[in-house]
């Protein structure tokens, strides 16, 4: 096994709007609760940017070939070529739907041990991570939320080894693109500590169709500014073990996330 630094993920302000009925807390992701007014009727607008920026730390391959690969967020700043992530969510009632696409596209270099197989090793990856469920409101309250989801994590994860001569490999190159998607169960919710204040976050697990495991986490702390705009900082991390027929993707991801969200 190769071992090699490189980087992944993501905090690029990405901006999509849904539909969402109104309730105290909308979105799952950061920035979309709203706390301190009285919930309006009918369908609400919410229009959310956020960021992500994680390190990962993993396995990933193609062709039967794995590398190793465990990067911090300085190697991330270095090696991510785009990032695109952006949200919606559409809420009536104690019902709701939300959807969560995640694109990064990184690349990096690495010298191979003892220069035998290869000079070096370059490695770039295309990972597509989707997500959409339907919810279900188990607590309304004026400073408290819970929702219960379920639904699924589609991924579209394409790697590329390109061994540079001089060595045993020298010259060749290596790509496989596998598509797969997992059931996924969840909670989320939020707690009002003041007016102003409140803490969010959510917890999903899945997998078992695809994946032999796919899990996400995010606590976060949130202000709002108004009953249109507020914005939360916190960390979040999440994981996906998938192998099949050579290729590999058993990683997790974990940064801090930033997020602002205007509703309407």
């Amino acid at each position: 096994m190769m071992n090699l630094r490189m980087t992944l993920a993501a905090g690029l302000c990405s901006l999509l709007g849904t539909m969402g009925a109104a309730s105290a807390a909308d979105a799952i992701y950061p920035g979309a609760n709203t706390v301190g007014y009285e919930s309006p009727s009918g369908w609400t607008f919410t229009f959310s940017m956020y960021g992500w920026l994680s390190g990962i730390e993993g396995d990933v391959g193609a062709g039967g070939r794995t590398a190793h690969i465990d990067a911090s967020i300085d190697d991330i700043l270095s090696n991510l070529d785009i990032a695109v992530m952006g949200l919606a969510e559409a809420r009536y009632e104690r019902f709701g739907i939300f959807t969560d696409l995640n694109y990064v596209k990184l690349s990096t270099s690495s010298d191979t041990p003892f220069g035998i197989l290869a000079n070096s090793l370059d490695f770039t990856t295309h990972s597509l991570m989707w997500t959409a469920a339907g919810e279900y409101r188990l607590i309304d309250q004026r400073d408290a939320s819970l929702d219960a989801f379920v639904g699924f994590r589609l991924f579209s994860i394409k790697n590329e080894l390109d061994f540079n001569p001089p060595g045993l490999l020298g010259g060749v190159e290596l790509s496989q693109t596998e598509t797969w998607a997992d059931p996924i169960v969840g909670l989320k919710g939020r707690v009002s500590i003041n007016q102003q204040f409140y803490l969010t976050g959510w917890a999903l697990i899945g997998g078992g169709a695809s994946s032999d495991l796919v899990w996400d986490v995010m606590g976060g702390a949130g202000y709002q500014f108004n009953e249109r705009v507020s914005a939360v900082a916190g960390y979040r991390a999440a994981g996906v073990d998938y192998k099949n027929d050579g290729f590999v993707y058993d990683v997790v991801q974990q940064g801090p996330i930033l997020g602002v969200t205007f509703r309407f």
